[in-house]
């Protein structure tokens, strides 16, 4: 019986290491932007998953890394822009312009609100502009993704 337990905790222990090192690995930023856009809420378990948010949300490679895609580009020229600002910052002011960085027909925010990809233009929601608009703007509007008070 208590190599039973001993073993329960052993396997416990090395599930919580191997999700856990998954929250480490992710960087600062997409950690902000998790919360920053809800994103938390979707997923209980979202400091456990790389399925939350992606690095294509920001990079064209899966894993992250060069080249960034046309909405992490955005943020960049923001951070050029706003050297002085937090990502936090920067996300919001990127969002706030209604931009349509990947040109698929849907802001930046709206592809936010739909959890679909604003680098892509594969990545559209199916959901017609003008409903999606109105339950942006009922939920919040832009308003709901503003930096948090120091905000990476």
């Amino acid at each position: 019986m208590a190599e039973l337990k001993r073993g329960r905790a052993l396997l416990g222990a090395g599930l919580l290491l191997a999700l856990g090192g998954s929250v480490f690995a992710m960087p600062q930023f997409r950690l902000t932007a998790i919360r920053q856009l809800h994103y938390d809420k979707l997923d209980p378990l979202w400091q456990y998953s790389g399925k939350v948010m992606g690095c294509t949300f920001c990079h064209v490679n899966k894993g992250g890394g060069a080249p960034w895609n046309v909405f992490g580009q955005a943020l960049q020229k923001g951070f050029q822009a706003n050297p002085k600002s937090n990502f936090g910052q920067v996300l919001f002011t990127v969002l706030s312009a209604n931009g349509d960085s990947d040109g698929d027909g849907y802001p930046d925010a709206i592809e936010v609100f739909a959890n679909t990809l604003p680098g892509d233009p594969a990545s559209h929601p199916d959901t017609p502009l003008a409903e999606l608009e109105q339950a942006f703007a009922a939920a919040g509007g832009v308003a709901m993704y503003a930096s948090k008070k120091g905000g990476k």
